[in-house]
């Protein structure tokens, strides 16, 4: 579904991805993870051309992000993008931001999108918000619009960058208890994040990283049970987070 090949990215001099390859499954859910500025918010973004690469190349079922030809805003339509902050619109009621893109982009009626919008929030748990706007919500609440707003897409894969890094810590497993469904209902997902227990609980492989480069990719089994044979920069990052 979402295969990188030798993807490489700079910001003036500064290499912030070095020759990444690595591949999402249908169905599977991929975890990235690594320490603060090893570019692993970078490489989920190049997957839809929110940051353009320079070497590589991207495929997203089976259309090349990189190429001049693509229309890039068609293909982000099917791909969900859940961010760190949120980005819902603010003056908008929550009902109004599900339905915009599903009229504008997918060319839904208001009806059709209205009624997407409302079972999607009740799968979310926020049904009774549907009328309230952003700023009344907390940052879990929020959050769930946001994978709620992506889902209206019907997207083909789901991009979640640090979804829960922004919230207070009893919000984080509102959010992720929705992640958790998605990933059980076979939904292609690639997830950067720093939530260990979700990772050991729902991931299919594990993708570490490290100055841009991309250190380890295997199995959630492997990452996290046989941490004798991972790199030493990964058992580093592992003591530090399964000991406390």
């Amino acid at each position: 579904m979402i295969e990188f090949k030798d993807v490489s990215k700079w910001y003036g001099s500064f290499q912030v991805l070095k020759d990444c390859s690595t591949s999402v499954a249908s169905g599977e859910v991929v975890v990235v993870c690594g320490p603060s500025g090893s570019g692993k918010s970078t490489l989920i973004k190049t997957a839809n051309g929110l940051e353009p690469f320079q070497k590589g190349e991207i495929w997203i079922n089976g259309i090349s992000v990189g190429a001049s030809a693509t229309d890039l805003p068609k293909l982000r339509a099917h791909i969900g993008m859940v961010f760190q902050h949120f980005e819902l619109f603010p003056h908008l009621s929550v009902m109004r931001n599900l339905e915009l893109a599903q009229v504008k982009v997918l060319g839904r009626s208001q009806e059709e999108a209205a009624q997407r919008g409302r079972s999607l929030l009740d799968r979310v748990g926020l049904a009774a918000q549907a009328d309230k706007f952003p700023g009344q919500l907390s940052g879990g609440q929020q959050q769930r619009v946001a994978i709620a707003r992506a889902l209206a897409m019907d997207p083909i894969a789901m991009l979640f960058d640090e979804p829960t890094s922004a919230l207070d810590p009893e919000m984080v497993n509102e959010v992720l208890d929705v992640m958790v469904d998605l990933a059980h209902e076979g939904m292609t997902m690639m997830v950067v994040t720093h939530e260990m227990g979700f990772a050991r609980k729902v991931a299919d492989r594990v993708v570490f990283m490290d100055q841009g480069a991309i250190v380890e990719d295997c199995s959630r089994d492997e990452f996290f049970e046989q941490t004798e044979r991972r790199s030493e920069r990964a058992k580093h990052f592992l003591s530090k987070i399964l000991t406390h």
